[in-house]
Parts: structure tokens; sequence; C-alpha cells
């Protein structure tokens, strides 16, 4: 919750707790730093942030909810639980949406992004900007996989989320739904065989340490929103507003970037770290398997709607 800290003879300032699920050297800490930097510089130091990384306010989903409630300022999230609290938000969590990180970012910042965040804001969540978490690969402690029969069988920890886990059964993985701060033991204890994730999480998660093969299926864009409680919107000038927003758009450029270095620069350092590493996923594979689900996918997001998103150019 924002806390009012005064000095004396010195203008108020209003400290605001962001929060979010990795390291603060990771794309989220790049990100939420950028921000915190870009937005105590623009009220003059009126506003400034106290940041907890590492999962410190509790699971993204507990986040989001504390954000709605007006118990926390602000929190840096993938979508992946986004969808329990604005279910329109789940379309772009259909696997093999998107063709590439140009491809998906035109999306998130065009009409397209914008219509989601309105929809937000019905909820009650404000939607500074669309950061990143990157395209998802799979990870295990059993075998690699080259193509998609060969998940079959594996307990993968997913997110707590339908669309990705009637995705995934399609894979033949058995999904396990599991909150991210109790993954790292779940895995090291072999409780699930494997996760997936970007390879930025992938990296600052530590996740080499518990996990030998990793394979670049890239099956699910993951973006990810910096959101701010309406508790401190609502009561922001109209000038306050537009230096959050500015803000937020330097932070999503600038995680952005640190997931396009860790993409060229993440994969060899996994290796060196002792992963074996597939790059030659077959991707036709997992795209057949899939198919089934795009029917579902169609009756509850409706077609056209999956359609726009694939013509985006």
């Amino acid at each position: 919750m924002a806390a009012l800290l005064c000095a004396a003879g010195a203008q108020a300032q209003t400290v605001l707790k962001i929060g979010y699920a990795t390291s603060p050297t990771s794309h989220y800490g790049v990100g939420s730093t950028v921000f915190c930097e870009e937005m105590e510089k623009g009220t003059q130091g009126r506003y400034k942030c106290q940041q907890f990384p590492n999962s410190a306010l509790g699971g993204e989903r507990e986040q989001i909810e504390a954000v709605q409630l007006g118990t926390q300022d602000l929190v840096n999230t993938s979508t992946g639980p986004l969808g329990n609290f604005v279910p329109e938000v789940k379309i772009v969590d259909i696997p093999f949406l998107f063709r590439d990180y140009d491809h998906a970012r035109k999306v998130m910042d065009g009409p397209i992004g914008e219509d989601l965040r309105k929809k937000m804001e019905a909820k009650g969540l404000i939607n500074l900007a669309w950061t990143e978490n990157g395209f998802r690969h799979m990870t295990n402690s059993k075998r690699a996989i080259v193509q998609a029969s060969d998940a079959g069988g594996l307990k993968m920890r997913t997110m707590e989320n339908k669309v990705h886990m009637d995705g995934y059964k399609t894979f033949g993985i058995l999904p396990t739904p599991m909150p991210f701060p109790e993954l790292f033991t779940a895995l090291q204890q072999g409780t699930v065989d494997g996760q997936e994730n970007p390879i930025p999480v992938i990296l600052s998660s530590k996740f080499s340490q518990v996990q030998k093969h990793l394979s670049l299926t890239g099956h699910v864009y993951s973006p990810a929103a910096l959101i701010l409680s309406p508790a401190v919107w609502n009561k922001l000038s109209a000038a306050d507003k537009q230096v959050f927003l500015e803000a937020g758009k330097k932070a999503a450029a600038a995680q952005r970037k640190k997931v396009n270095d860790d993409e060229d620069n993440g994969i060899a350092q996994l290796e060196k770290e002792g992963m074996q590493v597939v790059k030659q996923v077959n991707g036709e594979s997992f795209r057949k398997a899939v198919a089934p689900a795009y029917q579902q996918y169609a009756k509850e997001f409706g077609a056209d709607k999956i359609a726009a998103i694939q013509a985006v150019k």
C-alpha cells in the first residue's frame, strides 16, 4: 500500500510497493527498475518505489489480487494468472498463436493490446504497459524433447492457466499447476519432472541446477503487464498519469531488450551450466498435436478474434 513519508520542510513523498516473481537482475527486475527511476524523475521525487523481487509479496496471482484490492501498489507479472481476473486476456496464451517476437510485440502494442488494457481497467487493474516474459520453452529431468510425442507422460509444472493446460494435454503432458515460488523445490525433489518458461526465467531462477534437458519449443509467447492499483491511479493528477504511462513505455522497452539479450546469450550460458539443449525441435509435430485444442479455443474466444491476431503483420 502506498506509504506517505514527510520530511520536515520537504514535500510529501509517496513510496509505492512493486513486486515481481524473479530476481532483481532478471528481465522483470530490469523493467521494474527503469519504471521506478523514470517515474521518480518525472514526478521530481514525489513518487518513488520500494521493490519486492523473488515473490517476496507472494505468487503472481496473489499479487494481482492485492493490486486489484489496493493493498499492493504495482506488480510486473506474466499474463499467465491474469486470465483468472480478466478472462479476455487468456487469448494471448494460446500455443503457437504468435510467429515471432516482432509479431507478438506488434499485437500487444496495437489495437488488440489496447482493447485488452481497457478490459483490465474495467476489472480494477490499470495496465501501464505490456512488458514481456518471452517465448516459453520446456525443461525436464528425464529426456530430450525433439517432437511432441517425446513430452508424453511428463509431469510438467504449469501456471494456473486453463488455456495453457488444455494445449499441453494435447502433447501428452500431465499439467501440474503450481505457484512459481514452489517450483524450484518441486523440481529438486522430483515432485514434477519439468517446467516451461522463457530463457530469462530459466536463467535467473537457476533451473539448470535441477533440470538436465532444455528444448527450444517456443510453444507459447508469454506477455507481461505492469499493473498499477486504481487506488493509486485515481489519486494522480493528469500530468502525473502521463508520467506513469511514459515510464511504463520505457520499462517495457528495457524489459524486452533484456529478453532479447538473454535469448541471444542465455542458451550458451545454460549449456555451460550443464544443460543439454535441443535447438532443432520439430515444431510441426507440436502444431499438429495442438490442432484439436484450437477448436475449443475458437469456441471460447471466437475464431475471428484468433484470426485477427494471426493476421497482424
